[in-house]
Formats: structure tokens, sequence, C-alpha cells
């Protein structure tokens, strides 16, 4: 009966086991998210420092890995996704790219030509006429040179500052014509009109050699009276025909120009 009892009593208290087992289960639990949660400060410190140096330190190669456009890329270093390009500084440099494209070059002469002789426009003087590949400028041979001769009109000289100031700033080849009518010549210095259109052209060169433009990039030739613009049984045909015209290439070589 005794051993009955106690039997009894110790299947009471097996519950007393499990409860131990879980409260040991939850200790062990909480001991190790403590020991999850807890920081090193020091080791955090040292790996921060560590990375913040990393991510700020400046870029050391001149050749970073190409990406997109690999020949502008080429020529300019990168910074972030941009393209670092050169500040001129020198007056060279910034002449150099206030230049306009060559394709806008004979646009930029014909207009300064049309401001600069606005009022020998108007009076028929002075025509400005941009072709494909030239800027062609006619003058009346009066305004110019004397009737006859190579000696200058009265108002010739500022004309032709004023069309060597305009050419100067430009590397443009240059082609000075001469052309007359066809009246014979009464001249004992010139035989006939194709040497006095020569003659003509030869000097208008001159003139603007004078006043600084390079040699080379200019060539004078006379037509004399085979490539009129109007009749010539007429006066005012043959005063169209009598001209001096300057034909600027788009390209420096004038030789080459022709040429083509």
């Amino acid at each position: 009966m005794l051993r009955r009892k106690i039997q009894e009593e110790s299947h009471r208290d097996r519950w007393l086991v499990s409860y131990a087992d879980f409260i040991t289960l939850l200790f062990a639990f909480f001991v190790v998210m403590y020991s999850i949660s807890s920081v090193n400060e020091g080791k955090y410190k040292v790996l921060s420092e560590t990375l913040e140096g990393i991510f700020n330190v400046r870029q050391t190669t001149m050749k970073p890995i190409q990406v997109g456009d690999e020949a502008a890329r080429a020529e300019y270093p990168l910074e972030g996704d941009e393209l670092i390009r050169p500040i001129p500084t020198s007056p060279e440099e910034i002449n150099e790219k206030r230049k306009p494209e060559p394709d806008d070059v004979l646009e930029q002469i014909a207009g300064e030509f049309s401001e600069s002789f606005n009022d020998l426009v108007f009076d028929d003087q002075v025509e400005v006429q941009l072709l494909d590949e030239w800027l062609e400028v006619s003058l009346k041979d009066q305004v110019i040179f004397q009737s006859g001769g190579v000696e200058p009109a009265d108002n010739a000289f500022p004309i032709i500052q004023t069309i060597a100031r305009v050419l100067r700033d430009h590397k443009n080849g240059i082609l000075v014509e001469g052309h007359t009518d066809n009246f014979p010549i009464r001249s004992e210095k010139y035989q006939s009109n194709w040497e006095l259109s020569a003659a003509r052209a030869a000097t208008f060169v001159q003139y603007l050699a004078i006043e600084g433009i390079e040699e080379p990039r200019m060539v004078a030739a006379g037509f004399g009276e085979f490539r009129p613009l109007a009749r010539n049984d007429t006066p005012a045909g043959r005063t169209k025909n009598r001209r001096i015209v300057l034909l600027i290439s788009r390209t420096t070589d004038v030789h080459q120009a022709l040429l083509n």
C-alpha cells in the first residue's frame, strides 16, 4: 500500500523535469542572443575607418577603365560621369576655342565684308557673293584704280585696309583677278588689256601684302576682256566688266583649290 502511494507521487512530479529542461533551454537562448547583440566597439571603429579610407581615396590612375566613347575618353580624363576638358589659358588657346567651324568661316567673312562695305554695296560698287567653295568679292575698278593704269584711286587705301583687316584673322587662300572691258587700251606701258588686268591684280596683291596678308596665301591672275559679265557695246556694260575680283577659298591652299 505504501509502495503504491510512493509511485503515484513520483508520477505526479514528472512535469518538474520538463519545466527544468525548458528553463535551461530558455536561459541558453538568451545567452546566445546577448552574445550576438554585443558589439566590440574597438573592432567596429577599426572597420569603419578602413572602409572610409577606401571610399574616400583619390583616383591615382590617368587611364581609368574605358566606358562609352573610347575616343573622347582617351583624350580627356574622367571625373565621375563627365569628361574633364582643359580650360584654355593662353591667348592662342582662347582664340582657337573661339574659331568657328570650317564650314562657317566663309559665311563669317562674307558677313564682315557686307557690314564693312555697306555703303559701297548699296551704291553697287562692291558685290559680295557666297559660292560653294569660294567667297567672291567684286570691286568696280574705279574704287581701286585710276582710269587706264595701276595708280590707286582716292579712296582705295581705306578699302584695301578694311579688306586686309578682315582677312588677316583667317588663313584662307586668296585669288585676285583683274578684268577689263574690250575697249582697246592706249598706253605706252601696257600693250593690251590682258597686261593691264594682270598688272592690276599683281598690284592689288602687293597692297594686301603691305597691310599684313601673307604672300603665300595669294595668287594674282589677269583675264583681260575675256570673261565679261555684261555686253561691251554699252557704257554700263563696260563699266560692269572693269573690276577687281577677290576669291577667298574655303581652304588654305588656293593652288589646290584651283586644281579641284
